[in-house]
């Protein structure tokens, strides 16, 4: 499937573990030390910066519910992310996160909207009809599906694999890097 059907009007959401940045598989990226960028994804954001309208962090950090890290913690690697994202030519317009625990089922928390519907509201120009959700996990691909957006999984979390191909995601690919590769050679950039 092509994507040529992009233009700049279209939306990008993204999850950041195991999209963005390696996944710390039983715990938490709670420091810069801890962070570390999937492959090539650096070279991912200048073509995102190229095409699309809204460039959208949205992230489950229960980490911080559950007091393994704190919101300040939180705060630091996203400036960081964000500077280094900057560095390499893309951007976010905004980061969001849910620090709630899985076990409160908040509305903020993925697979539920309230992350996107807060985008929503700060940017009233995001339709998700005209949106992509970008993420590695089946509550990624039940979040983007629900509110009508075009979805991507990042294969990666192989305990999960049958569960999101189950799904049917609009698209898949193994990284960040790759799916920026395939909307570059689809649209000639």
């Amino acid at each position: 499937m092509s994507f040529q059907f992009l233009d700049h009007t279209w939306t990008l959401f993204l999850d950041r573990d195991g999209v963005i940045n390696k996944r710390l598989p039983g715990t938490y990226v709670k420091t810069i030390d801890e962070f570390s960028f999937t492959p090539n994804a650096l070279s991912a954001f200048p073509i995102f910066q190229t095409v699309f309208n809204k460039t959208i962090v949205v992230t489950n950090q229960q980490g911080i519910g559950k007091g393994i890290m704190t919101k300040e913690d939180l705060i630091e690697v996203h400036e960081w992310m964000s500077e280094k994202v900057e560095a390499s030519g893309g951007r976010f317009d905004a980061i969001y996160y849910c620090a709630e625990t899985a076990i409160e089922d908040p509305f903020c928390r993925k697979p539920k909207p309230g992350m996107a519907l807060k985008a929503k509201r700060v940017f009233p120009s995001i339709h998700f009809e005209k949106s992509m959700m970008v993420g590695d996990s089946k509550s990624d691909i039940e979040f983007g599906q629900y509110l009508g957006m075009r979805t991507v999984w990042i294969k990666g979390k192989e305990e999960e694999h049958q569960a999101i191909a189950n799904l049917n995601p609009d698209f898949s690919f193994d990284s960040l890097f790759a799916f920026a590769e395939k909307i570059k050679k689809d649209l000639n950039l």
